[in-house]
């Protein structure tokens, strides 16, 4: 049997001296097998044994890389690379191409079931090129007889019997030993999670399906009508074949996501993975030298974020668990997209981002004013410095009205002590409802300094309602969207207020419109609703003026007269070109142009805007219990 025959790299992995599963060699001292095979690798000590090479002794191994599996039935990246103590000399096992164990080919796989120490084995074929989850394909029995799949091939290498060659690792059966069914996770998806296995995966060839592509042959496409992009099948939930599993320790998950590919693995060959009929994009060697130089400079970068920048309406969903590293999403790219210019646009902004000037350190100081409940005319106030992650609280006050600006002044001196000379400031107020068209902008800089504070600094306003956990975490989901957008839209709530107020909310949830834009003031009777609604939808930047229109019995109807259609011409045509990020230094420099000119249009303008990254306290701050890496 060809599938058998010299293929000295099966492998047998035990813990404790005890058979827990399959492996195989892919180089000379790197063996891969599922994580749940050596979950109690931190208990027990881990050695790999070669069967076809009897009277060789066990070799220790230890694990090095690792795909994020979690201990659940149907959890991505079960699989673990365990590094031998040293070379063995053994021929690795053959990488076939992505796409040649779709069809009616014979499929094997050599584990070590109960019983059967020196291993046995199972055939089977593959039954779709459908990826389960996007990332197992399913795997029946060639033939109503012999070994079906059990515990105890977890791990096992699955092979083509023809060639030998490799197509994937065996990681789960079928509940009922009569279905005789089982799934695999195939090469690609394997090399997704571990960088070192991407330089072995052939050129893909001839052959390939119309309309999937090399590595995401499994999804699902959607119809440009539908716009669904690709869809993913439901998992099957089938216990994996080594039993019920605790989650693995956290040392497994010493890669931190986001890096560019683990140290001590080769870089990744991202020159010739590619479609049939073009092996290779032409910017191939280019994101490879990128990849590389993002290694060295350590880029701190969000893969997912990068390829949702470049993706089109019809490129696939990165996978569920995200990407483990920089180069996982780089094959990706390459490997699972269709479309040749989503690979031109990834690259750009991977460049894009390795060249920019670097970035100033950023700073914030919080003003939270609020009523004190100890009478009507006293102000508690609240100052706090944000700066290098760290929160840098001052000493809070309560102060009558008249003494509040002065307070304020002295507070905000102080935060300044906490900040980093030269980083971005910004100045945000956060406010009771009833006070957020207060002209905090306008007032004073200092006692000996009639400047308006806006025309020094960034400043801004929030409700200080905003400020739940609940409401800053849809508030940072929405940031995360917005940081890609190069400039934002206006939804305009006109003088006239016609449109139902129940309906804005439902309209800034789901557009791509970020900023509630307000013609009327937010005095207004008749578009206080549509105020109140984009506070708590919540918007992430809301604007108005303190002067704008204030329609009352006459009933503004919004005319091309009227102050508050000519406010949300000018802000639309301000924001179209301004990334939402950068509005409150923009809002900045028209301030200062206000402050120079009669009858601006900006000279009242209200900013508020509310990006709760900026002031994050490390002690509220999530934290992410899982995490795949490559």
């Amino acid at each position: 049997m060809t599938g058998l025959k010299g293929a000295e790299w099966h492998a047998r992995i035990e813990c404790g001296g005890t058979v827990s599963g399959a492996g195989f060699l892919v180089t000379p001292d790197k063996v891969l097998t599922c994580a749940h095979v050596i979950e109690n690798s931190d208990l027990a000590p881990v050695t790999v044994t070669f069967p076809q090479r009897p009277g060789d002794a066990p070799v220790a191994a230890r694990v090095v890389a690792h795909g994020g599996w979690d201990g659940r039935v149907s959890e991505l990246g079960d699989l673990a690379v365990l590094e031998l103590d040293r070379e063995v000399p053994i021929t690795p096992a053959p990488l076939a191409p992505a796409d040649v164990a779709h069809g009616d080919r014979r499929l094997m796989a050599y584990g070590f079931p109960a019983g059967y120490d020196d291993g046995t084995i199972a055939e089977f074929r593959a039954v779709t090129e459908l990826l389960i989850g996007g990332e197992w394909i399913q795997l029946e029995a060639w033939s109503g007889q012999g070994q079906p799949l059990a515990v105890g091939f977890s791990g096992a290498a699955v092979t083509l019997v023809d060639t030998g060659q490799v197509v994937g690792m065996v990681t789960a059966a079928a509940g009922a030993r009569a279905l005789r069914i089982g799934r695999m996770m195939p090469t690609h998806v394997l090399a997704r999670y571990w960088s070192g296995l991407s330089d072995l995966v052939p050129v893909v060839g001839a052959g390939h399906v119309p309309g999937a592509s090399v590595a995401g042959a499994g999804y699902v496409r959607g119809t440009a009508a539908s716009g669904s992009g690709r869809a993913r099948a439901t998992p099957t939930q089938r216990p994996p074949l080594h039993g019920t599993h605790a989650p693995l320790p956290a040392h497994f998950l010493a890669t931190p996501p986001g890096s560019a590919y683990p140290p001590g693995t080769p870089t990744p060959n991202l020159v010739h993975p590619g479609h049939p009929g073009h092996p290779g994009h032409p910017d191939g060697p280019r994101l490879r030298a990128l990849v590389e130089k993002a290694a060295r400079a350590g880029l701190d970068c969000d893969p997912v974020r990068l390829y949702a920048a470049a993706a089109g309406p019809f490129d696939p969903d990165p996978p569920a668990e995200g990407f483990g590293s920089l180069w996982s999403a780089a094959w990706f790219v390459l490997c699972d997209v269709d479309d040749p210019a989503t690979v031109t646009r990834f690259v750009d902004r991977l460049d894009a981002l390795l060249n920019a000037p670097p970035q100033a350190e950023t700073g914030a100081i919080l003003v939270e004013l609020g009523h004190s409940g100890a009478g009507d005319d006293l102000v508690r106030v609240e100052v706090s410095a944000y700066s290098a992650g760290r929160r840098h609280p001052v000493p809070a006050q309560t102060v009558p009205r008249s003494r509040l600006r002065a307070c304020v002044q002295d507070r905000i001196e102080d935060a300044f002590c906490h900040l980093t000379p030269g980083a971005d400031e910004l100045i945000a107020f956060a406010l009771p409802r009833d006070w957020l068209d207060w002209p905090v902008d306008r007032w004073e800089k200092g006692p000996d300094d009639d400047t308006p504070l806006g025309c020094v600094h960034p400043v801004v306003v929030t409700d200080h309602a905003r400020r739940r956990s609940s409401t800053r975490h849809v508030l940072t989901s929405a940031w995360q969207r917005l940081d890609t957008r190069t400039g934002a839209g206006v939804h305009r709530v006109t003088c006239g207020g016609v449109e139902d107020h129940r309906k804005l909310r439902l309209a800034l949830l789901q557009s791509e419109v970020c900023l509630a834009g307000f013609g009327a003031t937010s005095r207004a009777a008749r578009t206080r609703p549509h105020f109140e609604t984009s506070i708590t939808a919540p918007a992430p930047v809301i604007v108005w003026s303190r002067q704008g229109c204030d329609p009352g019995e006459a009933e503004c109807a919004g005319s091309s007269d009227c102050p508050g259609t000519a406010f949300l011409d000018a802000l639309d045509d301000l924001v179209c070109r301004v990334p939402p990020a950068q509005l409150p230094r923009r809002v900045l420099s028209l301030r200062q142009r206000a402050e120079a000119e009669d009858d601006h249009w900006a000279r009242d303008i209200q900013l508020l805007w509310d990006d709760p990254r900026r002031f994050t306290d490390p002690h509220t701050a999530a934290v992410h219990t899982r995490s795949p890496v490559a």
